[in-house]
């Protein structure tokens, strides 16, 4: 079992940034695929960032490509998502996930093995 915990959320100007953090529970962190997702209200869930289990692959949606960074510390059992160059569309729920089936991107709906309870970020312009 593994538990996620994402922190970092709050409301910043267009342009800022902020830097989240997912920390996970469990001796076998460093096994999993994490990423991060992202759903603003009234639209789909969108995949943001993943990288692999050894840290050495990512992947990004074409819309934060370039603004945003994946990484992961399997020591501290931690992956972030550093965002730059905010920009009001980026306002969502963002959610952390963990899986050991996919080595990176997952397909649309993907049912992952955990997720977190989300952190709000909110970009004002």
């Amino acid at each position: 079992q593994v538990q996620l915990l994402e922190s970092g959320g709050g409301l910043v100007q267009a342009g800022g940034s902020l830097r989240l953090s997912c920390a996970a529970s469990g001796r076998t962190f460093s096994s999993y695929t994490m990423g991060w997702l992202r759903q603003a209200p009234g639209k789909e869930r969108e995949f943001v960032a993943c990288i692999s289990w050894s840290g050495r692959s990512t992947d990004y949606a074409d819309s934060v490509k370039g603004r945003f960074t994946i990484s992961r510390d399997n020591a501290k059992n931690t992956v972030y998502l550093q965002m730059n160059s905010l920009k009001p569309e980026d306002t969502a729920v963002y959610y952390c996930t963990a899986d050991r089936r996919v080595a990176g991107r997952a397909p649309p709906n993907y049912e992952y093995d955990y997720w977190g309870q989300g952190t709000q970020v909110t970009v004002s312009s």
